[in-house]
């Protein structure tokens, strides 16, 4: 079992605006920018192979935009290379960290000082929870998917264990960026469950962002 004493102090982020790892989901990514490239072939190249994946936090007042507090480190764990350089890869969800400081450095991707501390069950056991309705939750998701003329695989999500199932449909879902931020933070699975649910129900309904923070 991984420690956090185990995963390095700075990591290779990786900035995609919706784009949601959690904790022992995959991450399947198509990289193609020269800069990506160098990030995960310099990854390829460490023990950890890990790379943080992190919501932008957009910019205000005509700043530069920043990075969220909080992002999810993966490990590459399967990657395949195109006849024209491109890569596609599997990360696959080790733990969350919160970003201590950007790295100045001649990379041209972005690294920062990451904390471990504060996510201990990211590095354990599959969490549960206790309180889940699972044909309630498949039940408000028929009604999500109808509503947007979407179909899905339900043979697998039958199949998916009660935290991968979560984790999978948060990442997948097509919520915004400061949604996915949301279902990222969640300090339980639980409380995962609940944010999750309370989008479904907001965007079925036609709720407002403004309402979903009151």
């Amino acid at each position: 079992m991984i420690k956090a004493a185990d995963l390095p102090d700075t990591i290779p982020v990786f900035p995609l605006p919706g784009a949601l790892l959690l904790p022992r989901a995959k991450l399947p990514l198509h990289i193609f920018e020269p800069r990506y490239l160098q990030m995960l072939e310099d990854a390829l190249k460490t023990r950890e192979r890990v790379i943080g994946m992190i919501q932008p936090n957009g910019a205000r007042n005509g700043a530069e935009p920043g990075l969220h507090a909080i992002g999810c480190a993966g490990r590459v764990t399967q990657f395949s290379e195109t006849e024209d350089g491109r890569y596609f890869i599997t990360l696959c969800g080790v733990s969350r960290f919160r970003v201590k400081a950007e790295v100045e450095g001649f990379t041209p991707y972005c690294r920062c000082q990451v904390s471990w501390a504060g996510f201990g069950p990211d590095l354990g056991q599959t969490e549960q929870d206790e309180a889940f309705d699972r044909a309630a939750l498949m039940d408000l998701l028929d009604r999500y998917l109808a509503a947007r003329g979407l179909s899905t695989d339900w043979g697998a999500l039958d199949e998916a264990g009660d935290e991968l199932l979560i984790n999978s449909l948060s990442m997948l879902l097509d919520f915004d960026p400061e949604d996915k931020q949301a279902l990222l933070e969640a300090p339980s699975l639980s409380t995962r469950r609940e944010t999750l649910v309370t989008l479904m129900e907001f965007a079925l309904r036609g709720g407002t962002l403004e309402e979903k923070l009151q």
